[in-house]
């Protein structure tokens, strides 16, 4: 027992053991995980503007509130196309010599997962109102707005980026709200948060206790094969023109009434869906949610029929063919 009365060989000893432990549980297993895991091949790094963006986002606390892993559970199907692997995060260094804060996985989902947020929000004007005020885009938010990241001009030069943002949100802000080039560079950030591709042929796990869907690809007894428009709508469209199709005024256009979507122009109507459109300065620049989140001519025919019957809208359905035709010579000559 003469060894508790010893402190020198009492804490030689505990600090050994920890060490040892440290060595063991610890370093050992990493080196082994650097050793044994590559990024993807086709997994892009971080560009300097994105890079000062990651800093920005966990100098803003945004760490606290998402995560960026999707776990192999079907709940999570809402955040990747796939379960995350540790290849995702191989390529992934330190931030620097002081901070290890390297991947972003994150310990709870106040906030959505932002796995792959950059290819399920990728338009930059969105973006930006959220940091500027996320309860213009998404009322019941609970997220803290960011206003510190925009100033506030007379005019806006060349160059700069001007936030749209509506009236209601406007308070006593008078003249342009510009964003500043850390606001630029965290939605670069996010932007370049997109699940890299598993190599052809590779397999990707499958998500696991699969709950049942509410939604179903067609209607119950008929041979469509057009998927629910509705279900496509929520996942591509109403983060902007909200659900309801009325949009914000001052930053994106309502779809109720509107001669877009209830006119006989369908060669505009695809390509506004596949490629965007600025409508600017009246409201916030479109992106190309078709290109970018890769749909087909069947979703972008659900979507267009979901819009013109919806609301109150009552516009007759189009032809999948015809919107087949405008679809396949826009990424023809998008190529």
């Amino acid at each position: 027992m003469d060894f508790f009365h010893h402190h020198k060989t009492l804490f030689g000893s505990a600090f050994g053991l920890f060490a040892v432990l440290t060595i063991v549980v610890a370093i050992l297993p990493a080196l082994h995980n650097q050793t044994r895991n590559a990024p993807l091949p086709d997994a892009l790094p971080l560009t300097s503007e994105e890079m000062a963006g990651k800093l920005s986002f966990i100098a803003n606390g945004c760490v606290a509130c998402h995560t960026q892993q999707v776990r192999n559970i079907d709940m999570d199907k809402a955040w990747g196309n796939r379960p995350s692997i540790a290849a995702d995060y191989a390529g992934i260094t330190r931030t620097d010599l002081w901070r290890n804060t390297a991947t972003l996985v994150g310990t709870e989902r106040t906030g959505p997962d932002l796995t792959n947020v950059g290819k399920r929000q990728p338009s930059i004007a969105w973006n930006l109102l959220h940091l500027y005020q996320p309860r213009a885009v998404v009322p019941n938010s609970i997220m803290p707005a960011y206003p510190w990241l925009f100033v506030v001009k007379d005019s806006v030069e060349e160059g700069e980026v001007e936030v749209v943002i509506p009236d209601v949100y406007r308070k006593d802000v008078k003249g342009r709200i510009v964003a500043t080039e850390e606001a630029l560079h965290l939605v670069a950030y996010l932007q370049s948060l997109v699940q890299t591709p598993l190599p052809d042929g590779k397999a990707p796990m499958e998500f696991l206790y699969e709950r049942e869907s509410k939604f179903t690809t067609a209607a119950a007894g008929t041979a469509s094969d057009v998927p629910d428009g509705s279900m496509l709508y929520t996942l591509n469209c109403s983060a902007c023109h909200q659900p309801n199709g009325e949009g914000l005024p001052g930053a994106f256009p309502s779809l109720v009434n509107s001669p877009v979507v209830l006119g006989d122009d369908l060669e505009l109507f695809v390509s506004i869906i596949m490629l965007g459109y600025d409508a600017r300065p009246e409201f916030a620049v479109m992106n190309a949610v078709g290109i970018d989140n890769g749909l087909t001519a069947e979703e972008v025919t659900a979507i267009i029929n979901h819009e013109r019957t919806s609301w109150g809208n009552d516009a007759s359905e189009v032809p999948l063919e015809e919107v087949r035709k405008i679809v396949d010579f826009i990424k023809l000559t998008a190529q």
